[in-house]
């Protein structure tokens, strides 16, 4: 059964959550306060952490950046702001997600599938030959989830390590954002173009010798990126 962390201040809103993900079969701790959600999140072991942003102790903002420094899991973000900025500053820090309270708790859990569904095919089984791909000096292991620049290793976010993954295995090929959303994050667009835009700047950062000239992957002004080859 995978086991999924809600960091949440509001009780009501926690307690509601986790009713309803434990009626879709999860093992749902709650922590309310985000020091002790940091703490359960860095010691503990889970599959998946649904993260409010306004948090007492240590703020959502905080907790993202530190466990996604240690730990690959999915990251959702909930917040009442709605605000690009905090979506752009969250996904940055590697979230994979971000929802904008109110909510309903089904949409949450169609999320919460998707995001868990995605993340065991790609890293769960572990059991095939190494798949590799190499571009012009990028090296990219599928098998291990591994990113060498230059020979030089570079660190990914789960959805980082998708996007230049489907892009590498698609050269030349133009994507919408729109396209690459529902690729990556298994789930429709609207409102969530940022989310891209984000991902394809943090790539481009560990990527790219000159992001203002990016090499590798182009944006096609109008319609979306490509991978060039």
């Amino acid at each position: 059964m995978s086991r999924i962390l809600i960091i949440e201040d509001e009780e009501a809103i926690a307690d509601l959550e986790r009713d309803y993900l434990e009626l879709a079969g999860f093992e749902v701790e709650i922590a309310n306060r985000g020091d002790i959600g940091l703490k359960r999140a860095m010691e503990e072991e889970f599959d998946l952490l649904i993260l409010d942003l306004m948090l007492p102790g240590v703020d959502g903002f905080d907790i993202c950046r530190q466990v996604r420094q240690e730990k690959n899991l999915p990251i959702i973000m909930v917040s009442a702001k709605k605000d690009d900025i905090d979506k752009i500053r969250g996904l940055g820090l590697g979230a994979d997600d971000y929802m904008t309270k109110p909510f309903s708790p089904s949409e949450l859990v169609a999320r919460v599938k998707a995001h868990m569904e995605r993340y065991n095919r790609l890293v769960g089984s572990g059991t095939v030959k190494n798949d590799i791909i190499e571009i012009r000096g990028i090296k990219i292991d599928k098998t291990a989830r591994r990113v060498w620049i230059n020979g030089e290793e570079k660190s990914f976010t789960t959805k980082e390590f998708d996007l230049l993954t489907f892009l590498a295995e698609n050269p030349n090929r133009v994507f919408t954002k729109a396209e690459l959303f529902r690729q990556i994050w298994d789930m429709e667009s609207v409102g969530d173009i940022a989310t891209v835009t984000v991902h394809i700047k943090k790539i481009r950062e560990k990527i790219e010798f000159n992001t203002a000239k990016p090499q590798y992957i182009e944006t096609i002004w109008g319609v979306g990126y490509r991978f060039k080859v």
